[in-house]
């Protein structure tokens, strides 16, 4: 008897843990539910679905080039999210600056949003062209650009950067800008060749220097030029003195130089042509006095005959 009542107690007993296990399961279960509509928390050892995010990243984000340079990145887009997204471009640039973004290989047209599916890269990858507006030469410093893909709560930043270095440069040029002159044998003539700095920093320490013929003598007025400010423009008064046994009518070839700093040159070719003498002149108009007095004499002559 002992033994069946103990046998009963314990089926009881089995019976009544069966149940409770169920009950508990069931709460387990609904917890669960109730947890992936946003109820209830989550279970403790279940994790949270990571937030979509969207990374955009370029290899070289910091390019160097002289004013006026039209600056090139290439970028990457990856999104990692559970749904499809469209993401608008937003540029910052600095003024008087422009920003054209469209594919790196192939590409047509500005692109201004993007279309990406979850765990999608841009497949050809992007590439911004990033440069002064038409006419602007931005002085030397750091310009930087932002680009933010954005789509609800989901942001995606990049920044580039734009490094800009001085420009240097001149140029020469005669003030009537004609490349050829005469000049008189043995005497000073004078040119005129202006000097100007095109570029956008100072040049320094501007000297002068010529290559002529033999017996030819050429000064420059200055001949030294400190310090030539950004389009400014100098003028240098030019004496080129032939010998006095230069060859009348002929072209001779003239070199003229000009050196700065740092390491800039410019050079000037002229054709020089020294003028026939005023006495030759006489003698030219003599002889024609001759000829057609002698011709006339003939003519007389004959006409008496």
């Amino acid at each position: 008897m002992i033994r069946s009542r103990a046998v009963r107690y314990l089926l009881c007993l089995g019976l009544c843990l069966v149940m409770l296990g169920g009950l508990a399961g069931n709460h387990v279960a609904l917890a669960a539910q109730e947890s992936s509509s946003g109820s209830f928390s989550l279970l403790p050892n279940q994790e949270p679905p990571p937030p979509d995010e969207i990374e955009l990243s370029c290899k070289y984000p910091v390019l160097r080039g002289e004013s006026g340079h039209i600056f090139e990145f290439s970028f990457e887009v990856k999104y990692r999210g559970a749904k499809e997204r469209l993401f608008d471009l937003a540029i910052e640039t600095p003024p008087r600056w422009v920003v054209f973004i469209m594919e790196r290989y192939g590409g047509q047209g500005e692109i201004a949003a993007l279309q990406m599916k979850p765990l999608e890269t841009a497949p050809t990858g992007l590439k911004v062209m990033f440069a002064p507006i038409a006419g602007y030469e931005p002085e030397p410093g750091e310009y930087v650009l932002t680009i933010t893909a954005v789509s609800e709560e989901v942001k995606g930043t990049l920044e580039l950067k734009a490094v800009v270095t001085a420009r240097y440069g001149f140029t020469m040029f005669t003030e009537t800008g004609r490349l050829s002159t005469e000049a008189k044998a043995g005497e000073d003539n004078h040119l005129s060749i202006l000097v100007v700095n095109r570029g956008t920093a100072e040049v320094e320490d501007m000297t002068s220097s010529s290559s002529n013929p033999e017996g030819w003598i050429i000064t420059f007025t200055p001949d030294q030029i400190d310090s030539l400010g950004v389009g400014l423009t100098q003028e240098v008064d030019v004496v080129i003195t032939p010998p006095s046994k230069a060859v009348a009518g002929d072209y001779h070839p003239i070199i003229l130089r000009a050196v700065g700093k740092p390491e800039l040159s410019e050079k000037l070719e002229l054709r020089v042509t020294v003028p026939v003498s005023g006495a030759y002149d006489w003698v030219g108009a003599l002889i024609v006095v001759v000829v057609i007095a002698g011709l006339g004499v003939l003519f007389w002559r004959l006409g008496r005959r």
